[in-house]
């Protein structure tokens, strides 16, 4: 999913798997105990997945006024998880790999 993006690569953060650009971690798998994926994202969109009420999107005192959600992958709607990906992606990219996803190279 996140393959098609521009300079991802595969590591470790936190000592989990993780996807990074230009070394900035954006998305992690997490082993802790509500297991998911931690995607980061705008505070303000993180409190817009929470209100959904939707059970894929989840946070834990631990995330609280951070900018990160944590997903349920085998809850989340498969084109939802890949639009939130490429917004933590996004986050973390310099403007030239922006402009490089959006063509404007």
């Amino acid at each position: 999913m996140a393959s098609r993006l521009p300079e991802v690569e595969e590591a470790t953060w936190h000592r989990t798997p993780s996807l990074k650009v230009a070394g900035k971690g954006f998305a992690r798998l997490r082993t802790e105990a509500e297991g998911g994926l931690v995607l980061m994202c705008e505070l303000d969109e993180k409190a817009a997945l929470l209100a959904t009420g939707d059970a894929a999107f989840y946070t834990t005192p631990h995330y609280d006024g951070y900018g990160a959600i944590l997903v349920d992958l085998a809850k989340v709607d498969p084109g939802q998880l890949a639009e939130l990906v490429e917004q933590a992606w996004r986050l973390k990219a310099s403007a030239k790999l922006r402009k490089v996803l959006d063509g404007d190279s």
